[in-house]
Parts: structure tokens; C-alpha cells; sequence
């Protein structure tokens, strides 16, 4: 195949492939000699149906794939020798689009190369990995928050009034209509008012009634709710409260420790000490990471295939506008067009990805088959009764594994930079952990 370059210009790059009408037939026609052997026709013996039978029963079909494998094997040819990888997927066009046979076929290529990225010395990161150790006042306040979880329920003096908070044991009837309706009653409840387990409206009405007292409820059915009988329906409620109770923290004690399965209160405070102790690394590390990336962006300069930082910048601007506009859901929306700040945050996240994907693959970086599976055994668990359905969509899904890859794979590359790089270790206090993290997210 004929290949000329049209254009050179940056990371664009352009070229004419011209398929003469002689090649294009000899490559059909060994491909038919290729399928001879195993063609059987009326009236001849499996493998001695006649080339030119062949080719005028079969020609136009094979026509095609010789077409694409030829163009494909140019394409692979043409990267090879220039060394270069495209930054996309190749346009790939067909220029004269009335052609018949015995015409030469010819093709335009484009696309943007990706750029040679620069050696980075990594010894000359200096970076500053925050140590925090839990204190007694974290774990005590860690121990307060999950006795108030598991917080019990004592009866309030006789004749007081619920109270937001309070749980109130009704049983209750629903009518529609005057009807009482399936799955509306039940008996002995326990109701805590203003948790919002209950039909909107419904725990508000119940603020401030007795024990022994018969409150009538009415409410109205969300116009999305699941059964679609009640759906948009007004109901009403008859309720008869059979006691009213107020919260009572639980214990701090070996029981509170049991009930968290810890053997007793010291072994709970030990779990608390060693996951505090996660938490605060997870966010050193994170505030770590963007150290990382800092210094990696200053340190490095090369020119961007366009292409790549537009598509980021549309998404960067898709995700904010969604973020600011959390009421819809879906993309029936006006086109949203980047600005100034979207292309330079893009630009920053495409040089760095093609920073970490090149330093990756010269530290032979991989991510493990047991790292994938972990990962999409962590991310299962937020479909539960559906995990084996999430394992075959990743499995059958190129694109999404690849999404699940990207993040472990990046950080990989982040720990193999940390090891070169200098790195001081410094205590600090939570506070101070939490400052840090607070003016990172503000930086972003």
C-alpha cells in the first residue's frame, strides 16, 4: 500500500493510503485460495470448487475483508515504523466513496500522536509524608459516637409528650378511601420520630402525643412510590400509641464492647485505636498523593494532543454542572461548554495521566489479577443480592474494567514514585491533618 503524509504539524499527523486495484485483487485472491480447500458446491468435490467460480460466488463478500485487513495491516505497519502510538482511535476514511471494482481504493488517515514524554529524575521530589497517632480524646469520642449508635429506649414519665428523637410503639391502620389497604397496619411499631423511615409527613404528626392517646394521620403517598395503587394517594392512619420512650445512651462498657464483638471494653478500644489509625494514614496518603502530582506537574513540560484535552474538559464541565445542578439526574440538558478554568484543570489531568502512564510502563508497573478481583469484590458489595450480576457486567465490559484498573494502577505508580523520591516523616495532630486536607480540597 501506497502511504503519503499530508500533514505534520504539532502532534497531528495525516496521510493518504492509496490500495492499488492489482494489490487489492491479489489479496482476494489468496484469500479464496486460502478458503479453496474447504468450499464445497453443487456439483463439485469439497476442495476442487474452480478459482473463478470462487471468486464470482465469493469476490464482492471477500472484497471488503480484504479491504479492512489491508488498510489494518498498513495502519499497524505505519505506527511501527514511525514509532508512534495515536492518542484515539484513527479517523479513518474512504475517499472515493463511488468506487467500483478495478478502481484503486483510497484512504484517508488521521490522528494526533502521543507526545514523547520527557525523563524525570525522581530523586529530586522532596515530599512530606504526615504522621498522625491516635489520642486517648479521639478514641473516647470515637467509644461516645458509637454508644449514642447503640442507644436504647426507657419509658418517659407517664403523660409526657413526644418529642423529636423519642421512639412512640404504635399500632396503626391505613384506609384509602376508607378501605384499610394490604401491608398499611401492623402493631406494636417502634417508631422513632424524625428518623424518616416513615412516609414523609407522617413521624412530624405524631410530635408531641400521649400514651393511651388515638391520633388520627393523614398523609400523602410520594407520586414515585413503589406501589403503584397508592402512588399520588392521600391516606389516612389510625393510630393508637401504646407508649412513649426516650433515647438512652448506651454504656460505655464491656457490653457496648460485646455488642461490637470485641471480648471487652479494652479490646474495642484497641479496634478503634487500629482503624483511627487507617483513617489517618488514608489521609496523610491522600494529602501525599497531591504532593506528588504537584511536583511532577512543575517538573514537566510537552506539548498535548488537543483532542485528548477537550474530551477532558467537556467531562470536567459535565461533572461540575451536574454537581451544581443535583436535582437532574439524567442528560436531557443544554450543551455545556467548557471554560478557561475546565481547559487548564484538563490540561493538568491529561499531562499527568500520560506522565504516570509513561513512568508506569517504564517501571514495568501491573496491576494484579488479585487486585482486580479485590477491587470489584469491594465495589460489589454496594449491590447486595446482585454481586455474581456486577462480576460478569466487569468481566463482559472492556471499558468498564478498564475504569476499575486506571485508579489501582495510578496509585501503584504513585508508590513507586514515593520510594525514589525523598520523603521526610512529620507527627502532627489531628487538627493539623484535618487543616491540610481542608486546604486541599480547597485547592481544587
Amino acid at each position: 500500500m501506497q502511504v503519503t503524509e499530508t500533514l505534520n504539524e504539532g502532534l497531528k499527523r495525516e496521510y493518504k493510503l492509496v490500495l492499488t486495484a492489482q494489490d487489492l485483487d491479489h489479496k482476494v485472491t489468496q484469500k479464496l485460495k486460502e478458503a479453496q480447500p474447504e468450499v464445497e458446491l453443487k456439483g463439485f468435490r469439497k476442495g476442487k470448487v474452480p478459482l473463478p467460480l470462487l471468486k464470482k460466488q465469493f469476490g464482492q463478500k471477500i472484497m471488503g475483508e480484504a479491504m479492512q485487513e489491508s488498510v489494518d495491516e498498513a495502519m499497524k505497519a505505519h505506527f511501527e515504523e514511525k514509532d508512534v502510538r495515536p492518542a484515539a482511535e484513527p479517523n479513518v476514511r474512504m475517499v472515493n466513496e463511488n468506487w467500483q471494482e478495478g478502481d484503486d481504493v483510497e484512504i484517508d488517515l488521521s490522528y494526533e500522536a502521543l507526545p514523547d514524554i520527557p525523563e524525570v529524575d525522581l530523586s529530586q521530589l522532596k515530599l512530606e509524608r504526615l504522621v498522625v497517632k491516635p489520642d486517648e480524646t479521639a478514641v473516647d469520642e470515637a467509644l461516645k459516637n458509637l454508644a449514642e449508635s447503640a442507644q436504647a429506649f426507657e419509658d418517659r414519665e407517664e403523660g409526657a409528650a413526644a418529642e423529636d428523637g423519642d421512639q412512640v410503639v404504635i399500632d396503626f391502620v391505613g384506609r384509602l378511601d376508607g378501605e384499610a389497604f394490604e401491608g398499611g397496619s401492623a402493631e406494636d411499631y417502634p417508631l422513632t420520630l424524625g428518623a424518616g423511615s416513615f412516609i414523609p409527613g407522617f413521624e412530624e404528626q405524631l410530635v408531641g402525643v400521649k400514651a393511651g392517646e388515638e391520633p388520627t394521620v393523614t398523609v400523602t403517598f410520594p407520586e414515585e412510590y413503589q406501589a403503584a395503587h397508592l402512588a399520588g394517594k392521600e391516606v389516612v392512619f389510625d393510630c393508637t400509641v401504646k407508649a412513649v420512650k426516650r433515647p438512652v445512651p448506651a454504656q460505655v462498657d464491656d457490653e457496648l464492647a460485646q455488642k461490637y464483638g470485641a471480648e471487652d471494653l479494652e479490646a474495642l478500644k484497641t479496634q478503634i485505636r487500629e482503624r483511627l489509625e487507617q483513617e489517618y494514614a488514608g489521609a496523610a496518603r491522600a494529602i501525599l498523593k497531591r504532593r506528588v502530582l504537584d511536583q511532577l506537574d512543575e517538573m514537566v513540560s510537552f506539548e498535548l494532543p488537543p483532542s485528548m484535552v477537550e474530551t477532558e474538559a467537556k467531562q470536567i464541565a459535565h461533572q461540575i454542572w451536574h454537581d451544581e445542578n443535583p436535582d437532574v439526574e439524567g442528560h436531557d440538558h443544554p450543551d455545556i461548554e467548557p471554560t478557561d478554568e475546565h481547559r487548564k484543570l484538563a490540561e493538568r489531568r491529561v499531562r499527568l495521566g500520560l506522565l504516570l502512564a509513561d513512568l508506569g510502563q517504564k517501571a514495568e508497573v501491573e496491576v494484579t489479577d488479585a487486585e482486580m478481583t479485590q477491587a470489584v469484590m469491594n465495589q460489589a458489595r454496594q449491590y447486595p443480592g446482585h454481586e455474581r450480576e456486577f462480576f460478569e457486567f466487569v468481566q463482559k465490559n472492556p471499558q468498564m474494567s478498564q475504569q476499575m484498573r486506571a485508579p489501582i494502577f495510578e496509585d501503584k505508580v504513585i508508590d513507586y514514585v514515593v520510594e525514589l523520591a525523598e520523603v521526610t516523616e512529620t507527627e502532627v495532630s489531628k487538627d493539623d491533618l484535618e487543616k491540610a486536607i481542608e486546604e486541599m480540597d480547597n485547592e481544587e
